[in-house]
């Protein structure tokens, strides 16, 4: 049974959703560095949607955290109502862009590429009028 939090579309709810991002990781029993990539990941996902889908447009809503904890894995998806945005359409850098300087690469793209990589699953869809972003992490098994 998915269990589901609301949060404010604002800046300020960054700090509480990776708070509950780590209550849900340590309940799952999920190590360190894995909790710390799926905080890293859900906090960039989540500021896009806040700066790029709430704000710019003036959209003033919550977003939802779904999540779904068996021994096997966390699953966390974020649920909300701007434009359709999939962050894997967005193009993501190549190695080629990753060796050069921060001021020679193109701006936007690396927070996305490294969030993605963190997880052991990222998925996206739009159903029902919401964009969903989906966040895997395998537990394992100790």
């Amino acid at each position: 049974m998915m269990e589901s939090k609301s949060f404010p579309g604002t800046v300020d709810s960054l700090d509480s959703l990776r708070e509950y991002i780590g209550e849900l990781s340590q309940q799952a029993g999920l190590a360190k560095k894995p909790t710390y990539s799926l905080k890293l990941a859900v906090d960039e996902i989540a500021t896009n949607i806040i700066l790029y889908g709430y704000q710019e447009p003036g959209i003033e809503a919550d977003f939802q955290v779904l999540s779904d904890i068996t021994p096997e894995k966390l699953v966390v998806i974020l649920e909300d109502i701007a434009a359709p945005f999939d962050p894997l359409t967005k193009e993501l850098p190549n190695t080629q862009d990753l060796t050069l300087s921060l001021e020679e690469r193109g701006i936007g793209g690396l927070g996305i590429f490294l969030t993605i990589n963190g997880v052991d699953e990222f998925s996206y869809e739009y159903a029902d009028g919401k964009n969903r972003n989906k966040f895997v992490m395998k537990i394992a098994a100790t």
